[in-house]
């Protein structure tokens, strides 16, 4: 694929410039520069996110996070060079804090499945709503963990050749958390609906961690996902 031109954020602003001191701060990294573009577009409409920087590339994303403020990566799969996993296992390990977004044309599920085994906090689908994709954000922002409607679907509808019976010595209070957990919602969400106090439910995830022998919640989503676990027909789109 030819090169195709970089927007440079030369707009990197010292905090005296920059806008509402809560603003989402986002990167785009994208190869399509239509897409790209109409993405900070949109985005930019919202006065809580702030476009802070654009990359056609996994290098020059690499380069701009040296220099930037970043709250989250929105990052696509298809990049020349290093794929846009890739890069959000680099973004992970060099900028710990930046949350990844992945917002791809693939919804194969291998894809979705490595991204959320590099612990990605959010994968969407191209052909999401912009409405979506905003709220997806602000989720992902606030400590959430997000799969699009259609990402969901995929998962949901894939038959598993894994124990049958997997997730059995789940409690039934257990259960109803893990639900909760594969639909993003964080401890204090949880604790909300189900009305427990935040240290119970920090409870209940550890074992659940524990008992599906995983070490994250992004992977206990996952193996609740895989395992059919949670039922998402009335309830496609993360909270």
């Amino acid at each position: 694929m030819a090169s195709l031109p970089i927007a440079d954020p030369e707009g990197t602003q010292p905090d005296s410039l920059r806008g509402p001191a809560k603003s989402i701060r986002v990167l785009i990294v994208d190869d399509h520069a239509l897409f790209r573009e109409g993405t900070a577009q949109l985005l930019e409409r919202e006065p809580d996110i702030k476009v802070v920087g654009q990359a056609a590339t996994a290098a020059h994303a690499l380069l701009l996070m040296e220099r930037l403020d970043l709250d989250l990566a929105l990052v696509d799969v298809g990049l020349p060079g290093s794929n846009g996993l890739e890069l959000a296992r680099q973004i992970h390990q060099r900028r710990p804090r930046v949350r990844v977004v992945i917002l791809s044309a693939y919804d194969d599920y291998a894809y979705i499945s490595q991204a959320m085994e590099i612990g990605v906090e959010g994968y969407l689908l191209k052909t999401s709503s912009g409405k979506e994709l905003v709220e997806a954000l602000r989720a992902v922002a606030e400590g959430a963990f997000v799969l699009g409607k259609a990402v969901s679907q995929r998962l949901m509808h894939r038959k598993s050749d894994q124990v049958s019976e997997p997730g059995g010595t789940l409690t039934p209070r257990e259960s109803g958390v893990l639900d909760l957990v594969a639909r993003g919602a964080s401890n204090k969400q949880i604790a909300s609906e189900l009305g427990l106090g935040i240290r119970t439910v920090e409870g209940y995830v550890s074992n659940i961690l524990s008992k599906l022998n995983v070490a994250s919640r992004t992977e206990a989503a996952m193996y609740a996902f895989k395992h059919h676990l949670v039922n998402l027909n009335d309830h496609g789109e993360s909270t």
